[in-house]
């Protein structure tokens, strides 16, 4: 099913689960005027074909006292090295993403830290330690403007 084309349908019930995932089928059927056997079907069809991937509970990474997020720029002395790194930066909770990248840098990561002595911390006792790694390039982020998903 992974030739599945989404409709008008399709992409009212997407905004409507990204807006809040635990919105009732009844709901979206009475507000998309349709049966709730119809949305159960959609929703359905879009997960098997791979478009709908999950749900998952959005948290507050400040609130949790991760004040400071930053985008870190790895580069490898080998890329046969990629694999192994990225095994070994999966086993520290504070990198959140990681990216697999053109340009500068081999790989891309996030990393969320309490505080800018932790980053330091994570920075040469984690990340550095890293034996593939050549050098890396660390950009601390303001802001987060713009934080959203892919608008169907």
């Amino acid at each position: 099913m992974e030739n599945y084309q989404i409709d008008n349908l399709d992409k009212s019930i997407l905004h409507a689960l990204m807006d809040n995932a635990r919105t009732p089928y009844a709901e979206l059927a009475k507000r998309f005027a349709v049966s709730a056997g119809t949305i159960h079907v959609r929703v359905e069809k879009m997960k098997q074909a791979g478009i709908i991937v999950g749900t998952k509970v959005t948290i507050s990474a400040k609130k949790l006292g991760y004040d400071v997020c930053c985008f870190i720029g790895v580069n490898l002395k080998h890329a046969r090295d990629y694999p192994s790194t990225i095994a070994q930066l999966q086993e520290f909770e504070e990198v959140v993403e990681a990216y697999y990248t053109t340009g500068n840098y081999s790989i891309f990561i996030k990393v969320m830290a309490r505080t800018i002595d932790h980053l330091q911390d994570v920075l040469i006792n984690k990340i550095q330690t890293i034996e593939a790694i050549q050098s890396t390039e660390t950009l601390i982020s303001l802001q987060n403007p713009i934080a959203r998903e892919v608008i169907p």
